[in-house]
């Protein structure tokens, strides 16, 4: 029997959001969850969802569970490291083609906008299984996630104690909320086509790091300031004394990001998630106002080593 939609990734951020729209939307025949831990299969049959186990380590969980799926979220694994990556994914554009899916969606980023030279180190992972997709054959479609405008402390590094943030770049994003994302890419998915295409979601305005910094003083009644570093100079400075304990090489890492940032390549908006959602995406700006206002002191996981 046909499985007309496979969500991968369903118990992770943007993979939830997704599944979300699905329950509310869709018919619980028609879809299933997916995730690579095994021990997750009970939250999702409790609620009557539909479970499979995809390990993206293990090809044979992936072969078994894409078998006769008509539509399949790839959702990318959250590694840093490009090299795991590009195993794991290439696992599963593998087994993908050898199930004979018949269309791959993918969740790239969006550094670059549509087009594909980017150096930025994460976005590079991102273009490589793009490539692997292409080579494969199979039907797929990209879809270029804006960056997180949930994620903007870790890109500001800003904690709810920092009294400075000290960034390499005041460069600009088009930051989008990722549950409008969720909301968009399973709209998108639902909807078809874009085969073989490169699609990009975004919100429609960009913020700069002094615009955050701004939002967080005017919200919060702080007084952060923003000081902005060489490269060099921002590695050494968080490395030796970043709050949440990550370690100089993480900071090494994210110079890519920021010089991506400054060269206006997480900047560019598209108005295709717009016309999905059937309305205006919630600016940065705005985003930010609403989670500072329920939160103050919000913090986001990924700025603390794990």
């Amino acid at each position: 029997m046909t499985l007309k939609y496979l969500i991968t990734g369903a118990t992770g951020g943007l993979g939830a959001q997704v599944l979300a729209y699905f329950i509310a939307n869709v018919p619980a025949s028609e879809y299933a969850a997916a995730s690579s831990r095994e021990s997750n299969r009970k939250q999702f049959t409790d609620r009557g969802i539909a479970f499979r186990h995809v390990d993206y380590n293990d090809p044979k969980t992936l072969e078994e569970s894409f078998h006769d799926v008509e539509n399949l979220l790839f959702v990318s694994t959250n590694t840093f490291d490009n090299e795991v990556r590009r195993v794991q994914h290439q696992n599963f554009v593998d087994a993908a083609k050898k199930a004979g899916v018949g269309h791959v969606w993918y969740t790239s980023l969006a550094f670059g906008g549509f087009r594909s030279d980017s150096k930025v180190a994460v976005q590079q992972a991102h273009l490589m299984t793009e490539e692997m997709l292409r080579k494969s054959g199979i039907t797929f479609t990209s879809i270029r996630e804006g960056i997180y405008t949930n994620a903007f402390p870790l890109f500001a590094n800003w904690y709810p104690q920092s009294t400075t943030i000290t960034l390499p770049s005041n460069g600009r994003m088009a930051l989008t909320v990722r549950e409008e994302l969720g909301e968009a890419t399973a709209r998108l998915i639902i909807s078809g086509g874009h085969e073989k295409e490169i699609v990009l979601l975004t919100a429609q305005e960009s913020i700069s790091f002094s615009e955050v910094v701004d939002i967080i003083n005017e919200t919060t009644g702080r007084d952060v300031k923003l000081d902005i570093v060489s490269a060099d100079e921002y590695v050494r400075l968080n490395g030796d004394n970043d709050t949440g304990a990550k370690p100089t090489a993480f900071f090494q890492t994210l110079l890519s990001w920021y010089e991506g940032i400054a060269n206006g390549e997480a900047s560019m908006t598209h108005p295709l998630m717009k016309e999905v959602l059937g309305r205006e995406p919630t600016g940065a700006k705005e985003a930010i106002r609403r989670i500072l206002i329920e939160n103050p002191d919000y913090t986001w996981h990924q700025n603390y080593a794990k």
